[in-house]
């Protein structure tokens, strides 16, 4: 029964996390522009993995999608890899994991069948929740090293105003924090499969099948020979025809 229980939590947790990180894959706001220290602030960027978009403070936004692939930087491309890689993944683990859950009956299906199954499922969520996780990293990490290295320069005027050069910062978006929660309960949900199977398995005999044999005796018993050896009796003796006794012997077996 516990072993039910947790592979249904897991198999509930694997499918939200699948949906967050298709969810975050699909959503454009990995990347949004920091107006903290812009002055034009109803005005703003946002990029995801697929294109790039402006909207505005009255709600009005535009997108352009990336026309190209050999233009884009490398790490986008990876980060593009990486998420797909989850998805696919995550989704072969669950059809999986469906046709394995313990609390649904198919056919003669075996115990042994459906822990089998319930490990490869949660291997592959596993390593889905792993690839999710790590392609938001990558895209956070160059956005980190993005807004390390944009540079502000400002100062002021004779008159007084605020003249300079401003270069669009940006910071992490919605999707990174989707995509981050949605990897760890991919993950948690991966786990909880594996640790499922082993419940699954059959309990097997500890004991040795086996013949107990037992050890000769060491003090064998050895019989002599049972044959009867000839007994002579003196008692009766060979009488002539005389009456005289004679001294002879017979033998008696």
């Amino acid at each position: 029964m516990a072993a039910t229980m947790i592979q249904l939590i897991g198999f509930m947790l694997s499918a939200l996390g699948q949906f967050l990180i298709s969810a975050a894959t699909a959503m454009d706001m990995w990347s949004l522009q920091d107006r903290s220290l812009t002055i034009i602030t109803s005005v703003y960027t946002y990029s995801g993995l697929w294109k790039s978009c402006v909207g505005t403070a009255y709600g009005t936004t535009q997108c352009r999608p990336y026309f190209t692939i050999l233009g884009l930087p490398a790490l986008l491309q990876a980060v593009r890899a990486l998420m797909i890689v989850g998805i696919v993944l995550g989704a072969i683990g669950l059809l999986i994991a469906i046709f394995s859950l313990k609390c649904l009956k198919m056919g003669n299906m075996e115990d042994n069948l459906k822990a089998t199954m319930t490990l490869s499922a949660g291997i592959m969520l596993l390593l889905a929740g792993v690839c999710g996780i790590a392609g938001v990293s990558a895209f956070a990490n160059l956005i980190v090293q993005s807004f390390q290295f944009t540079t502000f320069a400002s100062g002021f005027s004779n008159t007084g105003g605020l003249t300079g050069t401003l270069t669009p910062r940006y910071t992490f978006g919605p999707a990174l924090f989707v995509g981050w929660i949605g990897g760890a309960i991919l993950f948690i949900g991966g786990i909880l499969m594996c640790l499922a199977c082993r419940g699954m398995t059959p309990e097997k005999n500890q004991g040795y099948d086996g013949m107990a044999y037992k050890a000769a005796s060491q003090s064998a018993m050895y019989r002599s020979d049972t044959r009867s050896r000839p007994v002579y009796n003196d008692s009766y003796k060979a009488q002539s025809m005389d009456g005289r006794q004679a001294n002879q012997r017979f033998d008696y077996v």
